[in-house]
């Protein structure tokens, strides 16, 4: 789904095919975006999303998640809750060990944001490993090997205790601290984030919005903190967050790439005198001052910097100063490509007489890595749905054939108390008389199930060959053989 573009990309200095051959780059390279905007100067130049996956929906942002809390942290310094020189200690004093070290009192809220507090590496696996323990203690009890501000280390530990030290000190849920402040202003609705065992704002990940609102951020730092006429950042913050508060490699190095340019307040560098929010998969707000632009992208990708590669490749160097000549032709072109993104469908027959083996059929399963119990089918006709029994739960699916069949189901695996239903859309194909493809994609993020079902001794017996991709809780493949029930 689209909306009309408020702009030509060449009444803004860019060409419209420049923005076409950044499409075609990506598919090229094989890079599932799910959704795209891109600004200059104020003006939105081309948006659009691959069905079926839609504009307005929100989409997890992983670590991107975390250039918000940076924006937490900036109201909340300005508003005297506290300061960038503060030892972190100070905030937590129930939560501290009985010997503090040397280093934990030395590191500062500074520390936390450039992920320089001195730990030798991320600390979420304590955190997750000793709850229900709190997590401020539980930060604050383990060792800091270097002195904090001399050590990079991404440590989305450090965004937690951003966002409850924000919490503790304003007296509110971070959402609804930044509701005022920032995504009332900004237009931002519907936003969530998810939270710990305690119910604990996680900070570094979790938050979901559409991708609208990653280019409403990145405009916003472009514009320095004002935004309609108002300094709605305080003054000076935009270009502190941004900026290259510590090095996070040899940027200078040959074939340096963007994870090596430095790292601000909770935000990266990147080549080109440009910076960036940046979240697992392929969650971008890029924005280059230079160009004036903002790129903001959702997507399910492993390779990160193949997209970075895109932007620097096609549209980069088509930016002009200057408006450039009307070329209607490639303006309804690429308006008619935004129109039809989509991911597609599985390809292959929509019927087999094997269908006939599996339909309103369960199989159960013995002990397996994923502890799937039974799948279970429905009648099987211009889709086929099927239900799948874990030992905590299950989940509906639906997919059609030749097209995606969207639909709601409980998630047992995606373990947050805040996403308890999650959309989903699949689509399904038979790839030979014997065997049933699945191809299911979460729309709310970039996790994807695929399924190889195949029916043995005349329905006795089902052979499946699973893999998720792309999901942090639930990863890999599983290949079994499962017993008909009945």
């Amino acid at each position: 789904m689209t909306s009309p573009l408020p702009s030509s990309p060449e009444s803004q200095g860019l060409s419209s095919r420049a923005v076409l051959r950044f499409l075609d780059g990506c598919q090229e390279a094989g890079l599932q975006l799910h959704a795209f905007e891109l600004r200059r100067y104020g003006h939105t130049l081309a948006q659009g999303a691959w069905s079926p996956f839609r504009l307005d929906a929100p989409h997890a942002l992983y670590s991107v998640s975390k250039s918000f809390v940076s924006t937490a942290v900036g109201f909340a310094v300005s508003e005297g809750l506290f300061g960038l020189d503060d030892p972190v200690i100070r905030y937590f004093p129930e939560d501290a060990p009985p010997v503090v070290s040397a280093h934990l009192a030395a590191m500062r809220v500074r520390d936390l944001l450039t992920m320089s507090t001195g730990h030798a590496e991320d600390l979420m696996g304590p955190l997750y490993a000793l709850q229900p323990q709190p997590w401020t203690q539980t930060f604050l009890a383990q060792p800091v090997e270097h002195p904090p501000g001399t050590f990079f280390v991404y440590n989305s530990a450090a965004t937690y205790m951003l966002a409850a030290l924000v919490e503790r000190r304003s007296g509110q849920r971070l959402l609804d601290y930044l509701e005022t402040r920032l995504f009332a202003p900004l237009g931002i609705t519907g936003a969530t984030w998810e939270t710990n065992a305690a119910g604990e704002t996680i900070g570094g990940w979790g938050l979901r919005v559409p991708v609208g609102a990653l280019a409403q951020l990145g405009q916003l730092y472009l514009q320095r903190g004002m935004w309609e006429g108002r300094q709605l950042l305080p003054a000076g913050w935009a270009e502190q967050a941004t900026s290259a508060q510590v090095s996070n490699g040899d940027a200078d190095a040959p074939g340096a790439n963007d994870g090596a340019q430095g790292y601000g307040f909770q935000f990266w560098r990147c080549r080109h005198g440009a910076y960036r929010a940046d979240g697992a998969f392929g969650q971008f707000s890029v924005v280059m001052p230079e160009q004036q632009a903002v790129l903001a992208i959702v997507s399910s990708v492993d390779n990160m910097q193949g997209v970075m590669d895109q932007i620097w490749t096609h549209l980069l160097p088509a930016f002009q100063s200057e408006p450039l000549q009307a070329d209607t032709e490639a303006v309804s072109e690429l308006q008619a490509r935004c129109a039809g993104l989509a991911i597609p469908v599985l390809t292959g027959e929509h019927s087999s007489p094997s269908a006939a083996l599996l339909g309103g059929r369960s199989f159960t399963f013995g002990p397996n890595a994923w502890e799937l119990e039974q799948v279970s089918f429905g009648e099987i006709g211009t889709e086929v749905s099927l239900t799948l029994t874990y030992a905590h739960g299950r989940s509906e699916y639906r997919a059609g054939f030749g097209s995606w069949a969207e639909h709601s189901t409980s998630d047992p695996l995606n373990g947050t108390t805040l996403q308890p239903s999650t959309q989903w859309a699949g689509t399904a194909a038979w790839t030979g008389p014997d065997t049933l493809q699945i191809h299911l994609l979460d729309l709310g993020d970039t996790r994807t199930l695929t399924l190889c079902l195949r029916p043995l001794d005349e329905g006795a017996r089902l052979e499946v060959e699973a893999g998720f991709v792309r999901a942090f809780r639930q990863a890999g493949a599983l290949s079994m053989v499962g017993t008909r029930q009945g």
